[in-house]
């Protein structure tokens, strides 16, 4: 077993930790943030172990959550908590709203093309995120070791892909950009923009410090996320396993009681 299909495992592991403790603070403060903090990370977990169980076996339902949960919708509503939380505005209920109904198209756009997966490619030997998706071939470009091409008509003109997964032009796939910018931008923008806060008003270092541990947590994924998307794959194990521990470590930073805890104008990204 390869260090890249061990790491899902251990992901999981920090994943599951994390979203208990997440959970346990919902279900006694009743704050809404929580709910949506660890709806994402259940959702972050689920797609780890799929990422596990996947490079020991197909199933179908486990690619779904794979890459419903863990590929597309799980940063989004990680980050909606952190907006939750910041803004207490009506408008957020609108985008509550949003998100819940554009979770629900993109479960809708997965269920749809998973009888037209091409499970003929899938391979033990490959990392599910180096072979979930086809793509075009462009002149010039290098045929991938191990890769499996054929020549298909797509937007009127003949192409040579590499035939992956899910098959060209997947609508599901041109949601995940969407749901990942805005769960970047709320997570990593209100990490950041809460230690701001603290560090200006110089109180409660300890949320200046899990702060930054979460947005740089959240920005390991993302960066992996991206290089993904781009044909690397391979990084992406590692950038899960650095973005679950940075961001617990931070929330548990976070959340530890200071001398002065009883003042506290501002909000930060975990209680």
């Amino acid at each position: 077993m390869s260090i890249n299909q061990i790491l899902p495992f251990i992901s999981t592991a920090v994943m599951l930790g994390f979203t208990i403790y997440v959970l346990e603070r919902f279900f006694v403060r009743r704050s809404p943030h929580f709910l949506f903090w660890g709806l994402g990370l259940a959702m972050f977990g689920a797609g780890s172990f799929a990422e596990a169980y996947l490079a020991l076996a197909w199933n179908p339902w486990v690619f779904f959550v794979w890459y419903l949960f863990g590929a597309a919708l799980n940063a989004a509503w990680i980050g909606h908590g952190t907006l939750t939380l910041l803004v207490r505005k009506k408008w957020v209920h609108g985008v509550t709203a949003a998100l819940v109904l554009g979770s629900l198209f993109a479960g809708y756009l997965m269920l749809d093309v998973m009888p037209r997966l091409d499970t003929a490619i899938f391979t033990t030997d490959k990392l599910i995120s180096e072979q979930y998706g086809t793509k075009v071939l462009k002149d010039g470009e290098t045929v991938p070791a191990d890769a499996r091409t054929t020549t298909t008509t797509y937007r009127g003109e003949e192409v040579t892909v590499v035939r992956g997964l899910l098959p060209l032009g997947s609508a599901v796939r041109l949601t995940t950009p969407f749901f990942n910018i805005y769960g970047l931008l709320t997570l990593v923008g209100g990490a950041i923009w809460s230690a701001y806060l603290f560090w200006r008003k110089r109180i409660m270092p300890n949320r200046v410090i899990g702060n930054v541990l979460i947005a740089a947590g959240a920005l390991s994924i993302g960066f992996a996320s991206t290089l993904t998307r781009l044909g690397y794959g391979q990084l992406l194990y590692a950038g899960e396993l650095v973005a679950a521990i940075l961001m617990f470590a931070g929330f548990r930073f976070a959340a530890r009681p200071q001398p002065d805890e009883a003042a506290q104008p501002l909000p930060a990204a975990a209680d």
